[in-house]
């Protein structure tokens, strides 16, 4: 028989009062006893926590090292109180080695990755994966967004012709919703040329569309999923060459390491600007190596001008640099 996690208190209890606790300290309290263990990695804790409106972001990050060049691996950045922030690998052995040229996207508490036909799921309560099934057609050099807690993956595919006699090299979308754990059908677009690569391609959700680039900066395009149709991108946001873009409240933030400002655009006013009062903002080499990370907060003021605020700087790693792969935002 299980012992209670308390002589003297019933479970639900101790699970209103554990919930309270800063996640970082869980790895502590899972050594106190086999049932507090059992306790943090219940579904069961996590949904009290999202019940009590106590869930927080938490940042994961997929990287690799330069000193190694071992396989890409899964980390979590640990904040804590009064210290400074740190990316520790996540110590599930399942969840060390991660496909090198995987797309990675989170929806809610899950992080998902996507290799060119198979999938996973991460649980980021438990730090447990699990396979999905599996992409319906071979598609590579593919880049996955999210909209409304569905997955859109963007890439090439070989496809029958219009007369099926022969497959040709054609750009698709596919579809899968993290509700129903399912693919819906895939769309293509043939006229449309798309050269997407692992490492130089970006793209990104903002007012409910997906803007995208190919690794040469000379293609530009949207997808919009609702009408199922592409369009060419906005040319004011084609002006700046932004890579490792994040969106915040529908506006684009992207951090120019030549001119070592963050610049933003506004899709509703259709221009750019430079972010205020971050003329200290940290210069790193690249934008896709890691060793330091800035948290900044973001104030729209009377006028339209948004100005940033960086609340903490620390080195999160301090033996050596790692190429960045993707960061996400889970909630748990």
């Amino acid at each position: 028989m299980e012992q209670p996690l308390s002589p003297s208190l019933p479970d639900d209890v101790i699970i209103d009062i554990v919930a309270r606790v800063p996640r970082s300290y869980y790895p502590t309290l899972s050594l106190v006893s086999k049932s507090f263990r059992k306790l943090i990695a219940s579904p069961t804790f996590y949904k009290g926590r999202s019940f009590l409106g106590i869930t927080k972001h938490r940042i994961y990050a997929v990287l690799r090292s330069r000193k190694t060049r071992d396989d890409f691996s899964f980390y979590i950045l640990h904040r804590k109180l009064k210290c400074s922030n740190r990316l520790v690998i996540v110590g599930s052995r399942t969840l060390h080695h991660m496909c090198s040229r995987g797309s990675y996207v989170s929806v809610g508490s899950k992080v998902y990755g996507f290799n060119d036909l198979h999938a996973l799921s991460i649980d980021c309560t438990s730090h447990t994966s699990q396979p999905i099934s599996d992409i319906p057609q071979l598609m590579t050099n593919k880049v996955a967004n999210v909209i409304d807690k569905k997955i859109y993956l963007i890439g090439g595919s070989f496809l029958p012709d219009e007369s099926g006699s022969r497959e040709a090299w054609k750009n698709a979308v596919t579809v899968f919703d993290t509700e129903t754990q399912s693919w819906e059908c895939k769309l293509v677009k043939e006229d449309m040329h798309v050269g997407l690569g692992p490492f130089w391609s970006d793209s990104m959700v903002m007012e409910g569309k997906i803007y995208l680039k190919d690794y040469s900066h000379s293609n530009f395009f949207a997808y919009e999923p609702e009408e199922r149709k592409w369009e060419l991108m906005d040319k004011v946001l084609n002006y700046h060459k932004w890579v490792g873009a994040c969106v915040v409240d529908d506006v684009l933030y992207y951090h120019d390491c030549f001119d070592m400002v963050l610049k933003a655009y506004d899709p509703k006013q259709r221009c750019w600007s430079v972010v205020n009062g971050l003329k200290d903002f940290l210069a790193v080499e690249t934008a896709h190596s890691v060793r330091s990370e800035s948290e900044i907060a973001l104030e729209r003021r009377q006028g339209g001008e948004i100005w940033g605020h960086k609340e903490s700087c620390d080195v999160v790693f301090e033996d050596g640099m790692f190429d960045m792969v993707k960061f996400v935002s889970v909630t748990v």
